[in-house]
This record gives C-alpha cells, sequence and structure tokens, in this order.
C-alpha cells in the first residue's frame, strides 16, 4: 500500500513533456481499459473517449488550448466527452447490454431500468449536461492513478476552448461536448516543476471524522 502513495507523491500535473519518449499502444490499452472500467452513476457511462494521435487536428487543438505545448507534445492527447443531453435511450441500451451480459431477462430488470428513467429524464438540460460531464473525472481520476502506478506521466486540463474543441472533433453530431481533457506522456527532464515539493493540506486539515 505504501508503494500506491509513494507513486501518488510522484505524479504531478506535467508541464513540460518529452516528445521523444512514446507510450507504448499497450500501456496506452491498460489505461483505456481503467478508463472503460472506471466507476459512473447507475454505471450508465454517459460518455465517450477519444485518443488523439494527428498531429494536425492535435495542432488546431494547440490553437484551441492557448497554445499550450502538452497538447502537441504529450505521446497522446485523450479528450473525456460527455453527453450533453440524453433520452430513453441511455438507460435502453445499458438495459440490453445488462440482459446481454448477464443472461437476465427484460422482466428481471424492468424495475431498474423504470427506476433509472425516473430518476434522470426529468432532469432540466442544464443538469444533464452537469452530471454527465462529472461523471467523466471519475474515469480522469482512474486515468491518472493507474499511469502513475505505471510510471507514466498525465496533465490534466480545463484550459481549452470547448466549442472550439467539439467544431474540430465533430462533437456537435455526436451529441457530445468536451468536457476534460488529459495529456499522456513521460516528463521533460527540462521541466522545473517535477522537482517542486507536493503542496496539500494535511490530513488534520481537510479530513473529520464524525
Amino acid at each position: 500500500m505504501k508503494n500506491v502513495l509513494d507513486k501518488l507523491n510522484w505524479r504531478y500535473a506535467t508541464k513540460v513533456f518529452d516528445n521523444s519518449k512514446k507510450v507504448s499502444k499497450e500501456d496506452l490499452n491498460i489505461l483505456l481499459d481503467a478508463a472503460r472500467l472506471s466507476a459512473s452513476s447507475y454505471g450508465l457511462q454517459p460518455y465517450h473517449f477519444f485518443v488523439i494521435e494527428d498531429s494536425e487536428v492535435r495542432s488546431k487543438l494547440r490553437k484551441a488550448s492557448w497554445n499550450q505545448s502538452q497538447i502537441t507534445d504529450a505521446s497522446y492527447l485523450l479528450v473525456l466527452a460527455n453527453k450533453p443531453t440524453f433520452d430513453d435511450s441511455l438507460v435502453d441500451n445499458y438495459i440490453d447490454n445488462i440482459i446481454e451480459t448477464r443472461g437476465v431477462t427484460k422482466k428481471d430488470v424492468e424495475g431498474y431500468s423504470q427506476m433509472m428513467k425516473g430518476a434522470l429524464l426529468g432532469l432540466p438540460d442544464e443538469q444533464k449536461k452537469s452530471w454527465t460531464s462529472d461523471q467523466t473525472y471519475i474515469a480522469l481520476g482512474n486515468l491518472m492513478t493507474i499511469a502513475a502506478e505505471m510510471e507514466i506521466d498525465t496533465c490534466p486540463m480545463e484550459g481549452f476552448d470547448k466549442a472550439q474543441y467539439n467544431e474540430i472533433l465533430g462533437l456537435n453530431d455526436k451529441n457530445l461536448n468536451a468536457s476534460v481533457v488529459l495529456a499522456v506522456g513521460y516528463r521533460a527532464d527540462n521541466d522545473e516543476t517535477q522537482n517542486y515539493p507536493k503542496v496539500r493540506y494535511s490530513k488534520k486539515q481537510i479530513i473529520t471524522h464524525i
């Protein structure tokens, strides 16, 4: 367990990536599986993940990210996109997956289906968008933790123009919205921030036992 904490202390939001070092496809697939296996509310996974490798696309995205070098210098750029709105199909598709995966009948899960629809479908669009965006951050946390375990560097990024990302990646036509971005790669030797002591509040300051 100490090793896990050591890795979490090792990780930081990498500011400068070494573009001569490439994360292997095998390691990338482990990270993507970690994202796929992440928890989500009701298990609905109201999102989609994009792995951006194309240099021309990444150049455009860098311009939409206030020219931050991580966008183009990291091995991969992951865009976690949420569904800004949804209808019955979000639940129906999940129910179909349960039936196929667990070998149960539609009648067995009808109550669960109706419960989810009752809780979610009547939400205002802004609340739907906020809820689905929140789900992407659960996957983001898993991605960063597993990457740290593998000593792969990451930088979570919210500093980008979502409207431009949506246009560049054609997300609007897919009922998707760029929620958060994760640059994945290896730190450069000249990234001075890797040597900064990690700044966090003590457990006493942020944890209360009741």
